[in-house]
């Protein structure tokens, strides 16, 4: 199933929280998107593997992603293995993306960076002939996407580009809280977490509103890359 766009997140709600609003975005103009968790979260105080696993498939109908895939790698002690390696290169090469998106380059959370060298690796790795790898039974040939791009997350991180999701931010709300185990909202119970009040929520949207500023948008969602962006017009830049 080939996909336009594949986003990997180390943590279920990874994705939804730091590039939800530009998947939304292009979905809307017509591109098709896929998901891939490298881990079901099951180091998180709150919820259950099993719950995170069914809140980020809800979420996943909800955006409208062609599909979603958890390689269930160790969380907190996911490594760049081979076997981990081949796992994810199996997902590039069953999906063939021309763009992903993957976590931070550096954040609070050491999942975070280390999800970052891993994927990019990844995709490299995808693009060698001599690396075998099958899927559901077939043999899979080699793919590279274009262009690896990294969200930002917790910790403002310079952006090398930021994208336009003002139409589209009470959907990525909407798709954060498909996480009902993860964030806030009247009654819940459970343990106290950085993410679970209702604080977290409103530096969610200042986040974006503030990576709009630049922009001359109400919000944006911001991102890295680790090569230099070729530009076609330069009138066309904001």
């Amino acid at each position: 199933m080939k996909v336009d766009i594949l986003a990997v997140g180390v943590h279920p709600d990874d994705v939804e929280l730091s590039c939800s609003g530009t998947l939304l975005k292009h979905i809307d103009k017509g591109y098709t998107v896929g998901l891939c968790d490298l881990t079901a979260g099951e180091l998180g105080s709150r919820g259950t593997p099993e719950l995170r696993i069914q809140e980020a498939e809800s979420a996943r109908i909800s955006m409208g992603a062609e599909f979603r895939i958890n390689l269930h790698m160790q969380d907190g002690f996911m490594k760049a293995t081979k076997e981990n390696t081949l796992r994810l290169i199996e997902v590039i090469r069953y999906c063939q993306p021309e763009i992903v998106l993957a976590n931070a380059i550096e954040d609070r959370h050491p999942d975070h960076g280390r999800a970052a060298q891993f994927i990019k690796e990844a995709c490299f790795y995808s693009g060698l002939i001599k690396i075998e790898t099958s899927y559901r039974g077939q043999q899979q040939d080699a793919w590279r996407p274009k262009s690896v791009y990294h969200f930002i997350q917790d910790r403002n991180i310079k952006a090398d580009f930021v994208v336009d999701i003002s139409n589209f931010i009470d959907q990525k709300m909407n798709l954060i809280m498909e996480f009902k185990s993860q964030f806030f909202s009247e009654n819940m119970d459970g343990p106290k977490t950085p993410i679970s009040s209702k604080s977290f929520l409103e530096f969610i949207r200042a986040k974006n509103k503030a990576y709009g500023r630049d922009i001359g948008v109400i919000y944006a969602e911001a991102f890295t890359v680790n090569r230099d962006i070729g530009v076609e017009d330069l009138f066309h830049l904001r």
